[in-house]
Formats: structure tokens, C-alpha cells, sequence
């Protein structure tokens, strides 16, 4: 394991990002010196103990949270605000109750290709819903969904923005334990298609190990920042049966674990 950053080609590039909340009790510092580079193509996970800054930072990387320090640049291009070339999916989908779910999906897809026909936007739509296995559930509203099936909705409308950068916040972290896992698979069968860059917010140290690439591992706060970073290097597609009873898989495992019991231990 490594506390530098990937030489790897840069393609979401994250520098220095500092932020600061002001508090009664003066000002707080959430995240310091966080430094990443992340290749086309490739999933992240970050992961730390509740606290330690790891939706802060994929708020700043969403435009959701304005930086006191540092900066972003996405393919070549520098992150200022929000934008559709970031698509966030977090815990809860936060789905319009009276939309459907193709609606739901569309809705987003307006955005992104206003200048598509109407046909083509619910054909993309349905696309997506069939490919998080929900398409014969396009027309139901999320009262008639449940809190799985909302969530794949929320993942299907993600995909379908095509984004350079998925940005998921503990997007399973609601879930019950089976429910989980069936989405740990989903989300591991279309993005093994299409490989979009992503970078995760988990606590869950099996998920990370499943679906990541690298594995972000961030210390404790006040002034959390990156600890170690470890490579996870299985072959893709990847399926669950196959690794989780690896000799190598549970070395990942017991790694990060290892770090979790002293995160603080290598911060500068």
C-alpha cells in the first residue's frame, strides 16, 4: 500500500481540496490536503470511520460543496459548480412521487439531450430500466416500488445522463443486507459494460473490496485526509462467487481492516 496518488494517466484530477465549516466554536476543518488522481475508466472507493470527510469530499468533486482550498479538473477541463458531466447517486434516491420510474429516468435524460425527441428520450429511459433489471416496472411510481427498486431507478437515471464521472454516496447504505448485495451485482454488471469512472463513498469494506480498483482509505477527523491507498488488482468482469472465499481476497479485506483500527497512524 501507498499514501501517494496513482501515476496512472489523470482524468479526474483532485488537488490539495481543503474544506472548512465555520461553527460556533470556530472554524472547523473537515478535509486537508487531499490529493487523488483517478484514470478514465477506473473505480474508486473511499472509505473511514463516520466523520472523516468522505461525502465532503464527494460533494466538492460534485460542485456541491465550494472548496477553501485547492482544486479540480476533469478531463482537461476545471470543476466550477455542479454540472451534468457528474451524476450522484446517494443513499436515498430522492425519485419525483409523482413521476414513474420511466419518467423518473427521462426527467434527467431532458437535461442532458433537450434536443432529442420525445420517443428517443423514454427509449433511452427504458434502456437503462432493463438494464438494472426494473423494465417491467417502468410504469409504476415509487410509492409502488420498493426501497431496492427505487434505488435502481436512481442508478438507472444516473447511467443514463452518460456521465464522464459517477458519483456514488453510500448508495446501498439503506439498504438490508440482501437487497445489497443484489445491487452490489447490478451496479458490478452495467458498469463491467460500460465503465464509466467512479468514485464511491462506502463504509462497508467488502463492497469496496468487490467493486474498486483502488481503495481510498481517509484518517480520522478534524482534518481528515488520505491515509493509504490500496490497489485492488482482480481481473474484470468480476463475480462475487469467485473472489470472496480467495486466500487474496481476504488479504485486501484484512488490510483495510488493519488500517481502520489506526487510521491516524500515517497521517502527515
Amino acid at each position: 500500500m501507498t499514501p501517494t496518488v496513482s501515476l496512472q494517466k489523470k482524468y479526474l484530477e483532485c488537488w490539495r481540496l481543503r474544506k472548512e465549516f465555520k461553527t460556533d466554536n470556530g472554524l472547523f476543518v473537515a478535509v486537508r490536503d487531499f490529493t487523488l488522481n483517478i484514470s478514465e475508466g477506473e473505480f474508486v472507493s473511499i472509505i473511514g470511520h463516520s466523520g472523516c470527510g468522505k461525502s465532503t469530499v464527494l460533494s466538492m468533486i460534485a460542485g456541491l460543496h465550494e472548496l477553501n482550498g485547492g482544486g479540480m479538473v476533469l478531463d482537461n477541463h476545471e470543476i466550477v459548480g455542479a454540472g451534468p458531466d457528474r451524476a450522484v447517486v446517494f443513499q436515498s434516491p430522492n425519485l419525483l412521487p409523482w413521476l414513474t420510474a420511466l419518467e423518473n429516468v427521462t426527467l434527467g435524460i431532458e437535461q442532458v439531450q433537450p434536443k432529442a425527441s420525445e420517443s428517443l428520450r423514454a427509449e433511452i429511459a427504458l434502456h437503462w430500466l432493463n438494464r438494472v433489471g426494473l423494465g417491467k416496472a417502468a410504469n409504476k411510481k415509487p410509492a409502488e416500488l420498493s426501497q431496492g427498486m427505487q434505488q435502481r431507478v436512481g442508478i438507472a437515471r444516473a447511467f443514463a445522463l452518460q456521465p464522464k464521472v459517477l458519483l456514488l454516496d453510500e448508495p446501498f447504505g439503506m439498504l438490508d443486507s440482501l437487497t445489497r448485495l443484489e445491487l452490489q451485482d447490478v451496479l458490478l454488471d452495467v458498469w463491467s459494460t460500460h465503465q464509466t469512472t467512479t468514485l464511491m463513498v462506502t463504509h462497508d469494506v467488502h463492497e469496496a473490496v468487490l467493486l474498486s480498483d483502488r481503495v481510498v482509505m481517509m484518517t480520522n477527523g478534524p482534518a481528515a485526509t488520505i491515509g493509504e491507498i490500496l490497489s485492488i488488482p482482480f481481473e474484470r468482469p468480476r463475480q462475487r462467487e469467485s473472489l470472496v472465499e480467495t486466500t487474496e481476497y481476504m488479504h485486501y479485506r484484512d488490510e483495510i481492516l488493519r488500517f481502520l483500527e489506526h487510521p491516524n497512524e500515517k497521517a502527515a
